[in-house]
């Protein structure tokens, strides 16, 4: 009896966990709980601007638009680095991962926008 009640339970669930997956893939949800998650999100969600001195780095370095988006999607939020807190605009440093772990960022984000002030290289 304990038996039929584990294997049907576990229909159940199987069966839920695959309605859940096709669900929220078609949603297009985001889970962005973790603290560099959430503080990458709303610098990727504002209007992003470049510094001179950010574009005059990429364009010296080869890096282009797409490489700052991969960056702000995946990167690691050092939060000892920047000014979180600052008011009234927080100022983050960002490094990328994989063959971008090279590439710094250093971002003021401010209500509407999220300027990279800085492109670092190493």
């Amino acid at each position: 009896m304990l038996v039929k009640r584990i294997f049907y339970y576990l229909i159940g669930l199987a069966l839920g966990s695959i309605g859940v997956y096709f669900f929220w893939q078609k949603k297009n949800a985001t889970f962005d709980y973790g603290m560099d998650a959430r503080t990458l999100k709303t610098i990727r969600i504002k209007h992003r601007i470049f510094s001179d001195v950010a574009k005059y780095s990429m364009q010296k370095n080869e890096i282009d638009t797409a490489k700052i988006s991969t960056i702000l999607r995946l990167g690691d939020v050092d939060f000892g680095k920047g000014k979180p807190r600052q008011k009234p605009c927080g100022e983050y440093y960002v490094t990328g991962r994989d063959s971008l772990k090279n590439v710094h960022l250093y971002i003021k984000r401010c209500d509407s926008t999220s300027t990279i002030e800085k492109v670092i290289v190493d």
